[in-house]
């Protein structure tokens, strides 16, 4: 694998790099297939893979075994961000798979955060390990579900993601949901809440995010994480999760 460009020396890649690439393109064809599900015809699944494929050689070019993440979680995370990056930036999509692409979006944005924080802690106990994963899994529901409540329901089309009609009350219910989560929204300290309310509610990437409030990715990637924690404990609570 190779980078080049005008007036550019090509740079090959080391083996160590190549080897993680090329040992690891079963999962780009399983992140690439199942957003082929969700978008139908929309893309063709050759772009789909090209995106995959890109994820996964930042991913094993950007891999550090010191952190304590097993390459295959690391790659997942960076490849399934790269594809719904590259779907988003088509441009041609329905609001309605928009919203679900936001949602996986989130919940691999909280996936890559907690690889990086359970990496650095390790547990001493399986009580700690129990209490870590619970953590973890409501965490990535909680992020699915704002994610997805991210856009209006005047905005929606009437089929759900099966393309089932989907009746008045599920449509009031959408909206009243939404309006639940911007409002524990808004009650997060004010970093989270401005991290959260302009990736999900303003329509730009975490990274972006983090930047126009001069935050790191790392560091921005860290209070999103905390600020799912914070919403997902508020959601309980109500009775809203």
């Amino acid at each position: 694998m190779t980078t080049s460009g005008a007036g550019k020396t090509q740079v090959r890649d080391p083996p160590e790099v190549l080897a993680r690439f090329h040992g690891n393109l079963d999962l780009v064809d399983i992140v690439a297939k199942q957003t082929f599900r969700r978008v139908g015809q929309a893309i063709a699944l050759e772009d789909l893979t090209a995106f995959g494929q890109e994820g996964l050689l930042r991913a094993a070019r950007s891999f550090d075994e010191e952190r304590g993440v097993p390459f295959r979680r690391w790659a997942s995370v960076r490849i399934t961000g790269a594809v719904i990056d590259g779907v988003r930036a088509w441009g041609r999509l329905p609001k309605r798979l928009y919203r679900e692409l936001a949602a996986a979006q989130a919940a691999s944005d909280v996936a890559e955060a907690y690889d990086e924080e359970f990496s650095a802690m390790p547990v001493s106990s399986p009580e700690g390990a129990s209490e870590r994963l619970t953590t973890y899994l409501t965490s990535m529901a909680t992020a699915l579900a704002v994610g997805g409540a991210s856009g209006s329901s005047r905005e929606s089309v009437d089929v759900d993601a099966d393309g089932n009609a989907v009746t008045p009350e599920e449509l009031v219910a959408r909206e009243e949901f939404g309006a639940r989560v911007r409002a524990v929204v808004a009650k997060l300290p004010e970093r989270e809440r401005a991290i959260v309310e302009k990736h999900y509610f303003g329509g730009i990437t975490l990274d972006d995010a983090a930047a126009s409030l001069g935050l790191s990715k790392s560091w921005g990637s860290r209070l999103h994480a905390r600020a799912i924690e914070a919403i997902t404990k508020e959601l309980h609570r109500s009775g809203d999760l």
